[in-house]
């Protein structure tokens, strides 16, 4: 079996995801899902628990238009990590599942109530720069977001985390996910990650194992490693100040993959950390609760 959380913690955990969670057998009883959430709310990464009365061949859901991979977990027990984005807009969502076995398909669908959620306002102060570029950035900056934007579709097709993830440096996070930034006066996209206040020079560790996609400067982020978990799961760690780490490289859990710096659009030295999961833009924190090793309170996996 693949725990939410270690197993010490396993009836702790259990109560706290039963607040966000539901059971609802498929049509005609052959798959039963179930979700563990921290609550289910734009941002939010919930983790779909699909049981079957027979072993199956492959697991497939889709929710919010976008495929979700499923692994197995046990011989009748799959699961799948479905992120609800930053920007989904609250109402009841239909999650399709589909179990495959030989030529026959069982089809269930799951519906999904997304509650609303208040984004607060950062107001900050950066260089002019980094919020009204020059023209002569301007293909720079086109060409990052469309590479990144591929990167989030070239997932490995398999899980390459392994146990639980983990914090990448010590403390609390110190910004509000989704927070709507207003940088010098101007309306900017909205904050998808959490932001760690650690001393330049802080070594930075990779959340869980991975692959390497990305490590290079980037104009808003500055030095930036992008960690590629597997089945749709991303970590990027931004604004370094030295790599310690190279692209097309394989990581461990807790590995040095860099260190704090102030590189890229930022007020001070910190660590951004942002996760996609299957493309949704989620809190890292929400990981952390579901899928980490830090009981939910503690410094850095706070409520945000």
């Amino acid at each position: 079996m693949w725990p939410l959380r270690p197993r010490r913690r396993a009836e702790a955990a259990l109560a706290l995801l039963l607040l966000a969670s539901a059971r609802a057998p498929a049509a005609s009883g052959a798959i039963e899902v179930a979700v563990g959430a921290r609550s289910i709310q734009p941002g939010e990464l919930t983790v779909f628990t699909m049981t079957t009365t027979e072993p199956v061949e492959s697991m497939r859901l889709r929710a919010f238009d976008r495929a979700i991979p499923a692994f197995q977990d046990s011989r009748l027990t799959w699961r799948a990590l479905v992120g609800v984005d930053l920007g989904v807009a609250p109402k009841t969502y239909s999650v399709a599942v589909d179990a495959k076995t030989g030529k026959q398909v069982v089809h269930g669908t799951y519906d999904l109530r997304v509650e609303p959620r208040h984004f607060p306002t950062r107001t900050l102060s950066v260089d002019e720069a980094f919020v009204s570029p020059p023209p002569a950035l301007q293909e720079r900056i086109v060409k990052e977001a469309a590479e990144l934007a591929a990167l989030w579709t070239r997932s490995a097709p398999r899980r390459l985390w392994a146990g639980p993830f983990v914090l990448p440096v010590p403390g609390r996070a110190v910004s509000r996910f989704g927070s709507r930034s207003i940088f010098n006066g101007q309306p900017r996209s909205p904050h998808a990650g959490a932001d760690f206040l650690s001393p330049a020079g802080t070594p930075i560790e990779a959340p869980n194992a991975g692959h390497v996609v990305l490590a290079r400067d980037l104009y808003f982020s500055g030095n930036t490693i992008v960690i590629d978990h597997g089945l749709g799961l991303y970590s990027t760690l931004a604004h370094l100040s030295e790599f310690q780490v190279r692209e097309d490289e394989d990581v461990m859990t807790g590995q040095i993959v860099g260190r704090v710096g102030a590189t890229g659009r930022v007020t001070g030295p910190h660590l951004h950390w942002a996760v996609r999961a299957s493309g949704a833009r989620i809190d890292p924190l929400s990981l952390l609760a579901l899928l980490g090793s830090i009981a939910p309170g503690a410094p850095g996996v706070g409520r945000q």
